[in-house]
């Protein structure tokens, strides 16, 4: 779709649904509150008028630390209609993490919610460019308290002359290792998520009621949580809290939600939850979607049998904001990510960049209206992520003859055995199809005789024990994939290492 040159994304989402008459509807529900989306643009223009009467202009950036309460979008908007830029940060780094963000970043103005604010404030004397600290929900410790100074400031606020092009938000990457990196996104990226995904292809519409267990901070929480709903004035509720199977049930049983959004381990965790079942979840759920990390064929068939709901298992991320390749209702193929979504055009290439022919494993670009300006600061590696118009994503990936995609690994995770080819995905796949296993991690490692073999790393079902379960997994997974790909070492542990975002740490694991 085409955009006028002058656009601030904050009154496509926000002035035209109060300007459609849905003022009165509650756009956002958190455990304490609601508000409205009347309510919701009087908030973001007192947080405009806040940022501007605190000296901020055009284009500055201000740091978010807040958890998912309604004063997320009032935040974010807010500063996004004063043309200034806001950076959503994970809200579980660590004091260093933060600190480098916030010099990385040169953010004049930092929102922290209360229960945060003991992590980051000892990093907080050493930022020369951070002039103000808002405590948002709670005890301001010496700190700016954001709703005492937001009551006094004028709820109206002319949109700041923005274009389509500039860049409008950042987000940090999380990836798998290394510090992030800030990746900024135009005003026209949010939109354009909810025109080629959201709308076309899951169908939201303005009498859903949608709850994303992944949290707003990061590009998939973001668009599930606060973009696609407000696209079309929908309802969202949002839990500050860490997204346990038990809080999940209550809050579906509690709100009814018509679209639930999780992560493959949440919903492998949920199915291993006691008394799992539709009586204890929404009565209204018709549609669900995993990201952050590939599906396993097991979870998401198992998932369909116990609630009479698909998952659709997609990709996207940060630097794409969403998901741009995903199964789609009513065809769905679990055990695949599904097609291209229509709008953004999709390679697999071999190391020398070629085209690789079908059923051949190559790494996955893309290429569509996403695409961020760049990295913040990184040259080098905007340059070897962003080839023109393709963007790499690091993911290996087969096309079969329909043309679905199945994903193998990531580029650095990926090994073969014997001269060939081994997906790790494949092998945890087959491990998760056991009845006793939870969740599985694989890794390459070096025998005793220097050849590389696979290496797992198995979290078991509560109350199952791991004797016996040794051979029996072995020659499980040599029954269902090959017996070349089984792993020779089995490791049983409590749990993997993870991102805030759900992905596993395979680097830790191989460490």
């Amino acid at each position: 779709m085409s955009y006028p040159r002058a656009y601030n994304a904050a009154t496509d989402f926000l002035d035209r649904n109060v300007a459609e008459g849905l003022g009165d509807k509650i756009a956002f529900i958190d455990p304490e509150r609601s508000v409205t989306y009347g309510a919701l643009l009087g908030a973001s223009c007192q947080v405009a008028n806040l940022l501007q009467g605190s000296g901020l202009r055009q284009e500055d950036r201000v740091a978010m630390i807040v958890l998912d309460t309604v004063d997320f979008p009032a935040i974010f908007w807010g500063a996004i209609r004063a043309g200034i830029v806001p950076v959503a940060l994970n809200t579980l780094l660590a004091a260093e993490q933060y600190r480098y963000i916030l010099a990385d970043s040169r953010a004049r103005a930092l929102f922290v919610s209360a229960p945060l604010l003991a992590t980051v404030a000892p990093v907080l004397a050493d930022m020369p460019h951070l002039e103000h600290v808002f405590v948002v929900g709670g005890d301001a410790g010496g700190y700016r308290d954001f709703a005492a100074e937001l009551a006094g400031q004028p709820d109206s606020f002319a949109p700041a002359d923005t274009c389509a092009d500039e860049v409008a938000f950042w987000l940090y990457s999380s990836g798998s290792t290394g510090m992030p990196k800030g990746v900024q996104h135009v005003h026209t990226s949010l939109m354009e998520t909810c025109r080629l995904y959201a709308q076309p292809v899951m169908g939201i519409r303005r009498d859903d009621v949608v709850f994303s267990a992944a949290k707003l901070f990061f590009a998939y929480g973001l668009g599930n949580g606060m973009s696609f709903p407000m696209s079309v004035g929908a309802t969202a509720v949002l839990w500050p809290a860490r997204p346990t199977p038990a809080d999940v049930y209550a809050l579906l049983k509690k709100h009814n939600p018509t679209i639930f959004y999780g992560v493959p381990t949440l919903y492998a965790a949920m199915l291993a939850h006691a008394g799992a079942g539709p009586e204890i979840a929404s009565n209204r759920l018709r549609l669900c979607v995993s990201a952050g990390e590939a599906l396993p064929k097991e979870v998401g068939e198992r998932w369909k049998r116990r609630f009479g709901v698909d998952i659709l298992d997609g990709v996207g991320s940060t630097e794409m904001l969403h998901i741009f390749l995903s199964n789609a209702p009513g065809d769905v193929v679990y055990g695949t990510s599904g097609v291209g979504v229509p709008g953004y055009d999709l390679r697999l290439v071999d190391e020398h960049g070629k085209d690789v022919a079908e059923g051949e494993v190559g790494e996955l670009l893309v290429r569509g209206s996403t695409q961020p300006v760049g990295y913040w600061n990184q040259r080098e590696k905007t340059r070897q992520t962003f080839i023109g118009e393709w963007t790499r994503t690091g993911d290996k990936y087969t096309r079969d003859a329909d043309g679905r995609y199945h994903y193998c690994g990531r580029t650095d995770d990926m090994f073969k055995v014997s001269g060939i080819w081994v997906s790790p995905f494949e092998v945890e796949s087959a491990l998760i199809s056991h009845e006793s296993v939870l969740e599985a991690a694989c890794v390459s490692f070096e025998d005793a005789e220097g050849l590389t073999k696979v290496k797992a790393f198995v979290v078991l079902k509560e109350g199952v024990e791991e004797d016996g379960l040794y051979d029996v997994l072995k020659e499980h997974v040599k029954a269902g994939i090959g017996k070349w790909k089984y792993p020779r070492e089995i490791v049983f542990v409590e749990g993997l290492p993870k991102t805030a975002t759900g992905k596993i740490q395979r680097f830790k694991l191989r460490d």
